[in-house]
């Protein structure tokens, strides 16, 4: 098996249990009253994703690998676990509002508003390129961020009602 290979196999494992475990939030933040706002263009985002990982298994799987830029890459994996950690048992892979809850203001939250966006930005660009890849970087890159577009105007708008009903209420 090449190095290629492994990475991909260690980052499908990833996001494979990223999706347990969001769903296992999800779950949780349901039953005491969050809801789900912008569910109708998740599935862009899990066909974008899927597509990614798809077309990086079908053309780099046998690639070599650009070990600085997969450095790079193994860094977003660190920012991806501190927010993780801020989030805690509200990260998911939906957009899950539970009222009268604050918002997370810690971790990487504290610096930039939305950084697990940017850690997906960078990751979708940097493991095509440290497979050689660029126009895999490129195209899923500009899809990505279509999505992005869409998703963070959603979030915001949720965040501000979800702002709004916390500064009203009694």
């Amino acid at each position: 098996m090449s190095l290629a290979a492994i990475i991909l196999a260690l980052v499908t494992l990833q996001r494979l249990g990223e999706l347990v475990l969001s769903r296992r939030n999800t779950t949780r933040l349901l039953a005491r009253g969050a809801i789900e706002v912008g569910a109708s263009h998740y599935l862009l985002i899990v066909l974008v994703h899927a597509g990614w990982l798809a077309a990086l298994w079908i053309w780099g799987r046998n690639q070599d690998v650009n070990l600085t830029i997969l450095a790079a890459f193994l860094a977003l994996q660190g920012l991806r676990l501190w927010i993780l950690a801020a989030l805690g048992p509200r990260w998911t892979t939906r957009i899950i509002v539970l009222p009268g809850a604050p918002l997370v203001a810690s971790g990487p939250y504290r610096f930039f508003p939305h950084p697990n966006y940017a850690v997906v930005v960078g990751e979708i660009a940097l493991l095509p390129l440290a497979l050689h890849l660029p126009v895999l970087a490129l195209i899923f890159t500009v899809l990505n961020l279509a999505v992005l577009v869409i998703r963070i105007r959603a979030e915001s708008r949720a965040l501000s009602v979800a702002g709004r009903l916390r500064t009203s209420a009694p």
